[in-house]
């Protein structure tokens, strides 16, 4: 019975090692959601300021909306898709239900899709799903980390773009939803059309004095439209490493409640064991005490 209640102490120090370290990494998930939800909340002023400058300067190129006046955008012949995944552990089928969402929505245009994937695991899936891979990035491992991620994507797909070109490009990647839970989105970047261009004319300058473009229209435009570009791929990376951690969390939450039920039953089991162990003990006494106290047959003969 000794070996088993040893056996018991051992399982149970165990159990509660690891759910120390499950604690320590609920704790981390946590902080990361926090990082990534609030690098979000500050990209949304410098959003709001790229596009009141883009606006600015199409009201000054333009002199006010018009779809007569909007270049016309011909008809696509070819996409581009930038798939975010993840190389992390503990986060069930994030990289598939990515992977299945980018095939909906391409639907009949995925096999003639040029995609590029930041993280090996989702590049595996995609290329066994049969898209045409380009390349793949790996994932940030930190808030800091995006912004490289994000120039070397548009460096990537800027090189793969050509004079005239008529692509769409979308990217994919997993959101937070309500109740800590995730779910695939999708955005277009590219074309930038008329209705986009119609829309921020239509913000209004925050002060009585316009502004004035300075260095030329075109080049002025195109370092805005740059931003905007790059303001929506930080988002959607962070969008998606805080998804990711959040699908981290909820396993660790998992993990947690099992490894205290385990303790639980463990612990009822030892003392258990060690109640049968005292009950015997007593038993043993209180029968020795007995033969002791002169209960036996033999015990009123003298010599």
């Amino acid at each position: 019975m000794s070996d088993t209640a040893e056996g018991l102490r051992r399982k149970m120090a165990s159990a509660g090692e690891l759910r120390s370290v499950v604690r320590t990494m609920k704790a981390l998930a946590a902080s990361s959601i926090g990082q990534y939800e609030r690098s979000v909340l500050s990209l949304a002023g410098y959003r709001r300021t790229v596009e009141a400058g883009l606006g600015a300067a199409f009201r000054l190129a333009q002199g006010g909306p018009s779809h007569a006046d909007a270049p016309k955008v011909k008809a696509a012949h070819g996409v581009t898709a930038i798939v975010f995944g993840t190389d992390q552990g503990l986060v069930g089928q994030f990289n598939d239900r990515v992977t299945d969402f980018v095939l909906q929505t391409l639907g009949a245009a995925a096999g003639k899709a040029q995609v590029w994937a930041v993280g090996e695991r989702v590049y595996n899936r995609l290329a066994d799903a049969g898209l045409n891979l380009k390349g793949h990035f790996p994932v940030p491992n930190a808030v800091g980390a995006i912004t490289g991620l994000v120039g070397e994507l548009q460096i990537a797909c800027e090189a793969n773009r050509t004079d005239g070109d008529r692509t769409v490009e979308y990217v994919f990647h997993n959101r937070l939803s309500t109740g800590g839970h995730y779910e695939p989105v999708a955005g277009r970047l590219l074309p930038l059309d008329s209705v986009w261009r119609d829309g921020l004319i239509r913000i209004p300058w925050a002060t009585a004095m316009q502004p004035e473009v300075l260095g030329g229209q075109a080049g002025v435009l195109l370092a805005l439209t740059r931003e905007y570009l790059f303001i929506s791929l930080f988002q959607a990376c962070a969008e998606s490493l805080a998804s990711e951690n959040a699908s981290r969390l909820a396993a660790m939450q998992r993990a947690d409640e099992n490894i205290d039920d385990l303790l639980e039953t463990l612990t009822h089991t030892f003392n258990s064991l060690r109640q049968s162990r005292i009950d015997e003990e007593l038993f043993d006494v209180v029968s020795g005490f007995e033969a002791l106290a002169g209960k036996g047959p033999n015990r009123g003969i003298r010599g």
